[in-house]
């Protein structure tokens, strides 16, 4: 009897987490254009992911609303369009480079370039301090000199 009740325990635990997407399409090429664009388009809630990845509800939200666009004929680069003017184009994973999202393209090349400069000067510094530092040929003559005379002494 034990068995019985964990064994149908386990399986409604399995059933509850099962959620699946189902959606129903007329034709591959539409199911190809709706993955792809849901892989396209960024969840707003979760930043880093894409709708096709995220489990937020604005995901599902906009999944549902990708799929609603498809079926009522609309291409790809419509629903592109209505997403952007909608949400901006931080909705795209991928926005396109305009003096608006310049910052995000050319950004990460000159934290880079400043990274690389700073360690050029640093070690431009390092070495002409270890160049003062060092004694000339005489100098250090003298200074061996007066240490062995302090010895001897």
């Amino acid at each position: 009897m034990k068995t019985f009740v964990f064994t149908l325990f386990l399986t409604f635990s399995i059933c509850g987490h099962a959620a699946v997407e189902y959606r129903k399409f007329d034709n591959a090429k539409q199911e190809q254009a709706y993955h792809s664009l849901i892989s396209e388009l960024r969840c707003l809630v979760c930043q880093n992911q894409t709708i096709a990845d995220s489990n937020a509800e604005l995901a599902k939200d906009l999944r549902r609303q990708v799929y609603e666009m498809l079926q009522q004929g609309k291409n790809q680069q419509q629903i592109v369009d209505y997403m952007t003017q909608r949400y901006g184009d931080f909705v795209l994973y991928r926005p396109p480079l305009k003096s608006k999202t310049l910052i995000l393209w050319i950004g990460p090349v000159v934290f880079v370039v400043i990274g690389l400069l700073v360690l050029l000067l640093m070690s431009r510094r390092k070495n002409q301090a270890d160049k003062k530092d060092k004694l000339s040929e005489q100098d250090e003559k003298r200074l061996r000199a007066l240490l062995e005379e302090g010895e001897d002494s």
